[in-house]
């Protein structure tokens, strides 16, 4: 039996290289449409009726919950996500199908290989798939409410997109026209600017320290103080230091 899937992400570049993985590992699966945001994906999904739907999270117009939610009990499901380790131990939890950002071809395989066998023992969807959806739904959705910050920095990694986790990031550093993401492999850029971040950012582990630098906080080892009266910061397993501007030294006094 030929099986037929539908992908849906916003990001070309993303698509493209889950398609051709796909073409790799199950070259018996028809790939009927290609979506970039979930009005789009639920509309191929009514009308080409595929046995699969891989959805990204995040989409603009409707986005991959909501769209996961009207056709919960269609078609299976498999989830593509930058979320955190609460989305992924939401899933686990639930046995839902997920593939987090960047897909690799190792997790693909097995992702592929679940959905082979439930397929082979039920090619429709068992009922109470939309009720688990809901649940796992309903979780992600106020996790996502409460917490809106930044968690991945996407960047061009020579002709695909690479995802840095926040958690990775040591500082980032504003230069003429990008910013730097530096971390403990080295640098990438992005257009973000600092202002951007820093709105974007959890304050909770993120501090501006300068009007170009927004610093981790879990990688400052000591900071001091020069003879000009600003401040100067060195991080954990790093030679280089960062400067504190005098309007932020206010930051380090309970430190």
């Amino acid at each position: 039996m030929t099986y037929k899937a539908v992908i849906a992400d916003d990001e070309k570049e993303l698509r493209t290289y889950l398609k051709k993985m796909l073409a790799e590992i199950w070259p018996q699966l028809e790939i009927c449409g290609e979506a970039v945001n979930g009005r789009e994906a639920l509309k191929m999904i009514v009308d080409f009726e595929p046995h699969i739907a891989f959805l990204d999270i995040k989409m603009p117009g409707l986005s991959g919950l909501d769209v996961a939610r009207k056709i919960a009990g269609v078609c299976r499901i498999v989830f593509i996500t930058a979320f955190d380790q609460f989305a992924v131990e939401a899933f686990e939890r639930e046995a839902v199908d997920y593939l987090v950002k960047p897909v690799t071809k190792e997790r693909l395989q097995q992702t592929i290989s679940r959905l082979k066998n439930k397929l082979q023992s039920s090619p429709e969807p068992p009922e109470e798939l939309a009720v688990i959806i809901t649940q796992v739904l309903s979780g992600l959705q106020a996790k996502t409410h409460t917490d809106q910050h930044l968690q991945w920095i996407k960047t061009q990694h020579k002709s695909s997109i690479r995802l840095i986790s926040v958690d990775e990031v040591d500082y980032f550093q504003a230069g003429d026209k990008y910013t730097s993401v530096v971390t403990a492999d080295g640098e990438a850029l992005i257009k973000k600017s600092i202002k951007e971040l820093s709105r974007e950012l959890d304050p909770r582990k993120f501090w501006q320290i300068h009007r170009g630098t927004i610093v981790n906080v879990s990688r400052i080892e000591n900071v001091g103080r020069s003879l000009t009266g600003r401040g100067t910061l060195k991080l954990k397993k790093r030679s280089d230091s960062l400067t504190v501007s005098r309007q932020y030294l206010h930051l380090f006094k309970q430190m």
